[in-house]
């Protein structure tokens, strides 16, 4: 049975870096390469740390929304050692794809050494990922009534994100009580996160020196965080970038400064994940055990 999981594994990743790779073969005959390094050249790198401190920052208010939910369930975890290991996750979620996920880790290392159960834990980093995509679906839907759409597709992309929020919050009250009283508290922490990375992406543009259709630009960045969360790549890469290319060609804007923020954004995430692998060589979580208040009890 292992050996199966084991094969099983290997070949999920094997298929990612597939469509990773295709994704961006098909991006590298779309773009200028040319072009492209010579924006990059003459981009102002001044905005590379205000861009870099956002996206720490997203990471770290991510870490506090799924604080809320451990402390949901009483799980006696510190917001540092939490911190911690939501970095360890990131890092086996970019570098180490066909070892273990880094939700999986979570749950495994939380469910021994609190001895809380499995199905608790695991609803809690599940519905944490939900919130995230909520609080994204929110952004978009606003963000859509200001690019050039058909009339119509701001007032779906709302609707359906109205109908997520609503049937979410049903859920958690039949299926997860638990949670249910960190659902305001998540919504806006998962809000926040994303404003935050707009933020990042802004700082992105800036440095390439984009003036006008910045709207489009936050627009189509949001749509390929969506897309990103399919597990078919190997931490977005590539299906970010194509959504960059096939958005740059419906908004009519530039082909290579779009694309390069989709790679500068992916730098930026590799960047800061690599510091997770400190806590391959020791446990993220206290041994002597926490002493963080819940944020909600």
């Amino acid at each position: 049975m292992h050996q199966v999981t084991s094969r099983f594994r290997w070949l999920k990743l094997a298929l990612k870096i597939v469509v990773s790779g295709a994704c961006i073969w098909y991006i590298s005959g779309k773009v200028d390469i040319g072009q492209a390094r010579k924006l990059l050249t003459q981009a102002d790198w001044f905005y590379g740390f205000p861009a870099l401190l956002l996206f720490v920052l997203s990471k770290l208010v991510s870490a506090i929304r799924l604080q809320v939910y451990f402390s949901n369930i009483r799980l006696p975890i510190s917001l540092r050692d939490n911190t911690r290991l939501y970095w360890l996750g990131m890092f086996y979620n970019l570098f180490l794809p066909g070892a273990i996920s880094g939700d999986i880790y979570k749950v495994i290392l939380l469910s021994k050494r609190f001895n809380h159960p499995y199905k608790k834990i695991t609803a809690a980093v599940v519905l944490d990922r939900f919130s995230g995509l909520l609080g994204l679906g929110i952004l978009l839907a606003l963000m859509a009534f200001f690019v050039r759409l058909p009339a119509t597709t701001p007032i779906l992309i709302s609707l359906a994100s109205l109908i997520s929020i609503a049937l979410f919050y049903f859920l958690l009250g039949r299926y997860f009580p638990q949670f249910k009283k960190g659902f305001y508290p998540t919504l806006l922490l998962g809000i926040t996160v994303q404003v935050l990375q707009i933020g990042c992406v802004y700082m992105i543009m800036k440095s390439l020196g984009i003036t006008i259709n910045e709207t489009c630009y936050l627009f189509i960045f949001l749509v390929s965080s969506a897309a990103s969360v399919l597990p078919v790549t190997i931490g977005g890469l590539g299906i970010r970038e194509l959504v960059f290319l096939e958005g740059a060609a419906l908004f009519q804007t530039g082909t290579e400064k779009t694309v390069l923020i989709s790679l500068i954004f992916y730098l930026l995430t590799l960047f800061t994940s690599v510091w997770g692998a400190v806590w391959l060589f020791k446990s993220p979580v206290n041994e002597k055990g926490p002493s963080d208040e819940p944020l909600i009890s």
